[in-house]
């Protein structure tokens, strides 16, 4: 990869140090003049219009999505955000009393809230398989847990707390023999590294374009397998989404369909796909080399430094780097960095309470590909500044 020309094709990168990609990563222009373009096609011609204009664009991204993620068109709906694909998928699946939903301590909050919410009303159980000796959710205890009452295996491939990547392709192999439908949240993982659905062997993938994908906010999308299909009923139905016939009844559009919706961004979406163009054409073997060397390599430079520590598990990890400063709140450190013009964020006990640690707040830091050297330097140079080993945390 040309690095300086990536940079300078990020308008971003000219005026700070942004290592908030596991919140948004920076647009690329030519993302950004996507969306802009489309934008001014509607004031100058309306909306219905400039959809009908564009339309072969804009149906052409859900299949360039299953392309990213090793689908295939057809498998792949398009939603507002991530949060909202993976409620149409989960909420499609029905529990009676005495099922069994299967997670891991580092599950999202919100997935999380459903299934205690799916429990309370239906009298199914929620059950946390334990975490290994590194961290991660243990393969070992799932495949023990999972019996005839097991209705689903829900699992964060990447929380949003640390950089824990989960082994989901050995839990796929497990799902797959026990004939258990496996929901996979990826908001973390696509875009950051190579994410493939056949080699994982999930029947549900969902992720968002604003983190490492470097789409716009607003935008996300549910991967469903096709024999899965036929196990799912959309918790909500509209005219694109089902054909209403004469007789009092409805027939489910083909393939993933069924969850669409009438009303979209487009311009949005159309700023998706061109982030995945890009993903595609630079290679997501490539970027994800990348993004993961960074991401160690900011660790490293934070462990090497006294009273910084950093808090990620997992026998492997990403680039998403959680460290606090003795002595120091990490609010303070999130400023601190700010004023230096690098871009962070802090983690949050909401978003990944039943990681069983008390560690939140968090500062977490994640560089992407066209982050360098330098601004991990400058990122490390300021904790070490605001470092005071041996102060109470």
């Amino acid at each position: 990869m040309d690095i300086t020309a990536l940079r300078a094709g990020t308008p971003g990168c000219a005026h700070r140090a942004h290592l908030n990609n596991a919140g948004a990563a920076l647009l690329s222009r030519r993302t950004l003049e996507t969306v802009t373009a489309h934008l001014e096609l509607e004031a100058r011609i309306g909306g219905y219009e400039a959809a009908t204009e564009r339309l072969d664009a804009i149906e052409a991204v859900p299949a360039a999505v299953a392309g990213l993620i090793g689908g295939r068109p057809g498998e792949v709906a398009l939603f507002d955000n991530a949060t909202h694909a993976w409620h149409a998928a989960f909420y499609a699946l029905s529990f009676r009393p005495g099922d069994r939903i299967l997670t891991g301590h580092a599950e999202y909050g919100s997935n999380m809230l459903a299934y205690l919410q799916i429990a309370r009303r239906t009298g199914a159980e929620v059950v946390v398989v334990p975490d290994d000796e590194h961290g991660q959710l243990d393969t070992a205890a799932l495949e023990k847990l999972i019996d005839e009452r097991v209705r689903l295996v829900g699992v964060t491939h990447v929380p949003t707390g640390g950089g824990l990547v989960n082994p989901v392709a050995d839990i796929g192999r497990i799902t797959r023999r026990a004939g258990v439908p496996f929901l996979l949240d990826a908001t973390q993982s696509v875009g950051q590294f190579p994410v493939d659905v056949r080699r994982i062997g999930c029947d549900m993938l969902v992720a968002t374009g604003r983190k490492f994908l470097r789409g716009p906010r607003g935008t996300g999308f549910l991967w469903v397998r096709p024999e899965t299909l036929e196990h799912l009923e959309p918790h909500v139905n509209e005219s694109t989404a089902a054909a209403w016939d004469d007789k009092g009844g409805f027939t489910w559009r083909e393939g993933t369909r069924r969850f669409t919706t009438f009303e979209m961004n487009y311009a949005a979406v159309l700023g998706l796909g061109s982030a995945v163009r890009q993903a595609l054409e630079l290679g997501p073997a490539v970027t994800g080399e990348r993004t993961l060397a960074l991401g160690a390599a900011l660790r490293e430079r934070l462990d090497a430094l006294p009273g910084v520590t950093t808090y990620d598990q997992g026998r492997e990890r990403c680039a998403i780097v959680t460290a606090r400063v003795d002595g120091v709140p990490s609010d303070e450190v999130k400023d601190t960095l700010t004023r230096h013009g690098i871009n962070v964020s802090l983690t949050s006990p909401d978003q990944a309470r039943t990681e069983g640690r008390d560690v939140h707040p968090l500062v977490r830091l994640s560089p992407h590909y066209y982050n360098t050297e330098d601004e991990l330097d400058r990122a490390a140079g300021v904790l070490a500044g605001l470092a005071r080993p041996g102060q109470p945390r």
